[in-house]
Protein backbone atom coordinates (compact mmCIF):
# COMPACT_ATOMS: atom_id res chain seq x y z
CA UNK A 1 0.00 0.00 0.00
CA UNK A 2 1.30 3.44 -0.89
CA UNK A 3 1.55 6.30 1.55
CA UNK A 4 -1.16 8.94 1.30
CA UNK A 5 -0.24 12.31 -0.12
CA UNK A 6 -0.30 15.41 2.08
CA UNK A 7 -2.34 18.21 0.52
CA UNK A 8 -2.37 21.74 1.93
CA UNK A 9 -5.45 23.91 1.45
CA UNK A 10 -3.85 27.36 1.37
CA UNK A 11 -5.94 30.33 2.44
CA UNK A 12 -4.97 33.18 0.12
CA UNK A 13 -5.93 36.19 2.23
CA UNK A 14 -4.92 37.65 5.58
CA UNK A 15 -7.31 40.58 5.93
CA UNK A 16 -9.87 40.95 8.71
CA UNK A 17 -13.31 39.70 7.70
CA UNK A 18 -11.95 37.47 4.97
CA UNK A 19 -14.11 34.70 3.56
CA UNK A 20 -11.33 32.25 2.72
CA UNK A 21 -11.56 30.31 6.03
CA UNK A 22 -15.19 29.41 5.24
CA UNK A 23 -14.30 28.24 1.76
CA UNK A 24 -11.15 26.43 2.89
CA UNK A 25 -12.96 24.57 5.66
CA UNK A 26 -15.68 23.52 3.22
CA UNK A 27 -13.09 22.19 0.74
CA UNK A 28 -11.43 20.30 3.60
CA UNK A 29 -14.76 18.74 4.65
CA UNK A 30 -15.42 17.62 1.07
CA UNK A 31 -11.86 16.32 0.71
CA UNK A 32 -11.77 14.38 3.95
CA UNK A 33 -14.84 12.37 2.93
CA UNK A 34 -12.76 10.97 0.07
CA UNK A 35 -10.15 9.29 2.28
CA UNK A 36 -7.52 9.43 -0.49
CA UNK A 37 -5.05 11.88 1.08
CA UNK A 38 -4.25 13.81 4.23
CA UNK A 39 -5.74 17.29 3.93
CA UNK A 40 -5.04 20.32 6.11
CA UNK A 41 -5.88 24.00 6.00
CA UNK A 42 -2.73 26.13 5.82
CA UNK A 43 -3.38 29.76 6.74
CA UNK A 44 -0.68 32.13 5.53
CA UNK A 45 -1.74 34.56 8.27
CA UNK A 46 -0.35 32.12 10.86
CA UNK A 47 3.21 32.63 9.60
CA UNK A 48 3.43 36.42 10.09
CA UNK A 49 5.52 36.80 6.97
CA UNK A 50 7.12 40.23 6.52
CA UNK A 51 7.06 41.95 3.16
CA UNK A 52 9.67 40.45 0.87
CA UNK A 53 12.64 42.79 0.60
CA UNK A 54 12.11 44.38 4.01
CA UNK A 55 13.83 41.66 6.00
CA UNK A 56 17.11 39.82 6.36
CA UNK A 57 15.17 36.53 6.13
CA UNK A 58 15.76 35.36 9.69
CA UNK A 59 12.20 35.72 11.00
CA UNK A 60 10.99 32.34 12.30
CA UNK A 61 7.82 32.51 10.22
CA UNK A 62 9.84 32.29 6.99
CA UNK A 63 11.54 29.04 8.00
CA UNK A 64 8.27 27.61 9.36
CA UNK A 65 6.49 28.50 6.09
CA UNK A 66 9.13 26.73 4.00
CA UNK A 67 9.07 23.68 6.30
CA UNK A 68 5.29 23.46 5.95
CA UNK A 69 5.48 23.68 2.16
CA UNK A 70 8.25 21.05 2.09
CA UNK A 71 5.99 18.66 4.01
CA UNK A 72 3.23 18.89 1.40
CA UNK A 73 2.85 16.96 -1.86
CA UNK A 74 0.24 19.24 -3.38
CA UNK A 75 -1.94 22.25 -2.78
CA UNK A 76 -5.42 23.64 -3.17
CA UNK A 77 -5.30 27.42 -3.27
CA UNK A 78 -8.35 29.31 -1.99
CA UNK A 79 -8.08 32.47 -4.07
CA UNK A 80 -10.15 35.61 -3.90
CA UNK A 81 -9.99 38.18 -6.65
CA UNK A 82 -8.71 41.64 -5.74
CA UNK A 83 -8.39 44.10 -8.63
CA UNK A 84 -8.32 41.28 -11.21
CA UNK A 85 -5.53 39.38 -9.42
CA UNK A 86 -4.51 37.47 -6.30
CA UNK A 87 -3.95 39.21 -2.98
CA UNK A 88 -0.62 40.84 -2.21
CA UNK A 89 -0.38 38.62 0.87
CA UNK A 90 -0.60 35.45 -1.23
CA UNK A 91 1.96 36.67 -3.76
CA UNK A 92 4.28 37.62 -0.89
CA UNK A 93 3.87 34.18 0.72
CA UNK A 94 4.51 32.42 -2.59
CA UNK A 95 7.68 34.47 -3.12
CA UNK A 96 9.09 33.51 0.30
CA UNK A 97 9.69 29.99 -1.00
CA UNK A 98 11.10 28.54 -4.18
CA UNK A 99 12.24 24.91 -4.13
CA UNK A 100 9.51 24.01 -1.62
CA UNK A 101 6.97 24.49 -4.43
CA UNK A 102 8.80 22.52 -7.11
CA UNK A 103 7.33 19.39 -8.70
CA UNK A 104 4.03 19.45 -6.86
CA UNK A 105 0.43 19.68 -8.01
CA UNK A 106 -2.13 22.38 -7.30
CA UNK A 107 -5.81 23.01 -7.66
CA UNK A 108 -7.45 26.41 -7.45
CA UNK A 109 -10.80 27.28 -5.91
CA UNK A 110 -11.54 30.93 -6.56
CA UNK A 111 -14.27 33.38 -5.71
CA UNK A 112 -15.26 36.92 -6.52
CA UNK A 113 -17.76 38.90 -8.57
CA UNK A 114 -16.73 36.90 -11.65
CA UNK A 115 -15.89 33.74 -9.74
CA UNK A 116 -12.32 34.86 -9.21
CA UNK A 117 -11.36 33.61 -12.66
CA UNK A 118 -8.92 36.43 -13.41
CA UNK A 119 -7.09 35.88 -10.11
CA UNK A 120 -6.84 32.18 -10.86
CA UNK A 121 -5.36 32.90 -14.28
CA UNK A 122 -2.71 35.14 -12.74
CA UNK A 123 -1.92 32.47 -10.16
CA UNK A 124 -1.48 29.85 -12.91
CA UNK A 125 1.34 31.90 -14.45
CA UNK A 126 3.10 32.24 -11.11
CA UNK A 127 2.75 28.53 -10.36
CA UNK A 128 4.20 27.60 -13.75
CA UNK A 129 7.38 29.52 -12.95
CA UNK A 130 7.68 27.55 -9.69
CA UNK A 131 7.29 24.14 -11.39
CA UNK A 132 3.86 23.60 -9.86
CA UNK A 133 1.48 21.66 -12.12
CA UNK A 134 -1.91 23.33 -11.78
CA UNK A 135 -4.83 21.15 -12.76
CA UNK A 136 -7.55 21.97 -15.26
CA UNK A 137 -10.72 21.68 -13.17
CA UNK A 138 -11.23 24.96 -11.39
CA UNK A 139 -14.26 25.53 -9.14
CA UNK A 140 -15.37 29.17 -9.35
CA UNK A 141 -17.62 30.63 -6.67
CA UNK A 142 -19.72 33.74 -7.10
CA UNK A 143 -20.04 36.35 -4.40
CA UNK A 144 -23.59 36.89 -5.68
CA UNK A 145 -24.90 33.32 -5.60
CA UNK A 146 -22.62 31.33 -3.28
CA UNK A 147 -22.44 33.80 -0.39
CA UNK A 148 -25.51 34.95 1.51
CA UNK A 149 -25.30 38.72 2.02
CA UNK A 150 -21.76 38.54 0.59
CA UNK A 151 -20.43 37.13 3.87
CA UNK A 152 -21.85 33.68 4.66
CA UNK A 153 -20.67 30.88 2.41
CA UNK A 154 -23.52 28.74 1.07
CA UNK A 155 -22.18 26.95 -1.99
CA UNK A 156 -24.44 25.66 -4.72
CA UNK A 157 -24.63 21.86 -4.87
CA UNK A 158 -23.00 21.78 -8.32
CA UNK A 159 -19.65 22.83 -6.80
CA UNK A 160 -19.27 19.47 -5.05
CA UNK A 161 -18.73 17.74 -8.39
CA UNK A 162 -16.16 20.31 -9.47
CA UNK A 163 -14.25 20.16 -6.18
CA UNK A 164 -14.10 16.36 -6.32
CA UNK A 165 -12.96 16.37 -9.95
CA UNK A 166 -10.29 18.94 -9.10
CA UNK A 167 -9.11 16.80 -6.17
CA UNK A 168 -8.97 13.73 -8.42
CA UNK A 169 -6.55 15.63 -10.64
CA UNK A 170 -4.50 17.07 -7.75
CA UNK A 171 -4.02 13.57 -6.30
CA UNK A 172 -3.16 11.99 -9.67
CA UNK A 173 -0.62 14.67 -10.55
CA UNK A 174 0.69 14.89 -6.98
CA UNK A 175 1.46 11.18 -6.98
CA UNK A 176 3.14 11.34 -10.37
CA UNK A 177 5.24 14.37 -9.45
CA UNK A 178 6.33 12.87 -6.12
CA UNK A 179 8.51 10.50 -8.15
CA UNK A 180 10.54 13.53 -9.33
CA UNK A 181 11.35 14.78 -5.84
Amino acid sequence: MTEKLNIGIILGSTRQGRLSPQVGNWVKEVAEKRGDANYEVVDIADYNLPFLGTTDGTEPGIAAWNEKLDSLDGFVFIVQEYNHSITGALKNAIDFAREAWNNKSAGIVSYGSTGGARAAEHLRGILGELLVADVRVHPTLSLFTDFENFDTFKPAELHLTNVNEMLDQVIAWGGALKTLR
